[in-house]
């Protein structure tokens, strides 16, 4: 049963101290709107509360700061400050579980949490990537419970490091099933763009599932012709060149690399299982891409007397200028190189893990270094030791 009170706060973002949920509400904030942000990690609450970021994200510490001095945003574990807000923002995780199967109850858990705290005439914005069906299955869960609110589906789109910028230069996916839910989605997220993509909840879905999808499978064309081009002795950085040098129909051609993190592998995914697993080329790009730290590791071996040799890895967070580890092959490639090798040692400039060396000690240490992540810091490495870099970091190109 939905509570009759009536709305203090513009917006709440359920998870508003994550990576997603952070940026969003400092965006709202930023905007003139008041932002309460429901979290269930109260470290984290009481760092947005003291006005410093969880995470790394550029521009973004600045503006918190400012939101938080003028009162426009405050943190909080307490499931009852949904109740309070006109725009109700769901922000979680939505993961596939051990047998690459998608969690529909992620978004229902989370409303389920605070469900006796909801009220009638609020609009729900599921800002999640899920699997399709479950903004329905959001509106029959709402009606269930006797809720009378207009719901919207509006994927987030942002790249980690970059929020503070696309979330107000890229146009916003608005999804709803009544004119009203529609409309009143598009004017909360006018605040931020006045791109506005209307479409059907059903649409939108797979729209963002197809989004991070096509991604996935660039980067799997990318390392399989650099498997290729590897196998045959040449350098796929110079083939590379010439195939995308001042030819725009294969401008976007990625370098190769580690495709991980915590989107576009369960994404692919997901969609696999929307299709009844009839995905083939989903599921080759997955064999391709987490296959990478193995025919890594199987060309070292080809090269060098790994048994007898220390091996730094250089970067463990997923991507370049990162401090976010989640599901990086960096972890990968440093389980299947502890088999292999006499040592293997981890650093990293932005992820924090008592397990990892200083760089300077990791130059001094090994006898191979492989670069895991493309942090800047390791374009002009000053050692004499060999140094495998697949990503095209150093300039010195890409064969292994």
């Amino acid at each position: 049963m939905s509570v009759d009170r009536p709305a203090t706060v513009d917006v709440c973002i359920v998870g508003g101290c994550g990576r997603v949920g952070l940026p969003l509400g400092i965006a709202f904030a930023a905007r003139g709107l008041s932002v309460v942000l429901y979290d269930i990690n109260a470290d984290a609450v009481a760092t947005v509360n003291a006005a410093t970021l969880p995470f790394a994200e550029a521009g973004a510490a600045e503006p918190l700061a400012e939101a938080v001095a003028a009162g426009r945003l405050r943190a909080t574990t307490d499931p009852a400050s949904v109740g309070v807000s006109e725009h109700l923002v769901v922000v979680v995780g939505t993961p596939v579980d051990e047998h690459l199967n998608p969690d529909l109850g992620a978004v229902p858990r989370a409303l389920e949490r605070c469900a006796e705290h909801l009220r009638d005439g609020q609009l729900i914005v599921l800002r999640s990537t899920v699997y399709p069906g479950v903004t329905a299955l959001t509106e029959k869960l709402l009606t269930g419970k006797g809720v009378h609110a207009d719901v919207a589906f509006c994927p987030e789109r942002i790249a980690e490091g970059h929020a503070m910028t696309e979330l107000f230069a890229l146009p916003q996916i608005v999804a709803a099933r009544t004119p009203e839910a529609l409309a009143r989605a598009e004017k909360l997220f006018r605040h931020l763009t006045d791109r506005i993509v209307p479409l059907l909840p059903e649409e939108a879905e797979l729209a963002k599932l197809f989004t991070n999808t096509w991604r996935y499978i660039k980067f799997a064309t990318a390392n399989q012709f650099w498997m290729m081009a590897n196998d045959f002795g040449l350098d796929f950085a110079r083939i590379r060149h010439a195939v995308a040098y001042d030819y725009p129909r294969a401008a976007d051609l990625p370098m190769p690399g580690f495709a991980a993190g915590p989107c576009l592998f369960k994404d692919t995914m997901q969609l696999a299982a929307f299709n009844r697993n009839n995905f083939v080329l989903g599921h080759s790009a997955m064999l391709i891409n987490e296959g990478l730290p193995l025919y890594l590791v199987s060309r070292l071996e080809d090269r060098f007397d790994l048994a007898s040799s220390t091996v730094g890895i250089l970067g463990m967070a997923f991507k370049g200028g990162s401090d976010d580890p989640r599901e990086s092959l960096a972890y990968k490639l440093r389980k299947i190189l502890a088999l292999k090798t006499r040592e293997t040692l981890c650093t990293d400039p932005y992820v924090a893990d008592e397990r990892f060396v200083d760089l300077d000690e990791v130059l001094r240490r090994a006898d191979l270094l492989v670069i895991a992540a493309p942090h800047e810091q390791y374009a002009r490495l000053d050692t004499d030791k060999p140094v495998i870099d697949m990503w095209g970091l150093t300039g010195q190109g890409v064969r292994v």
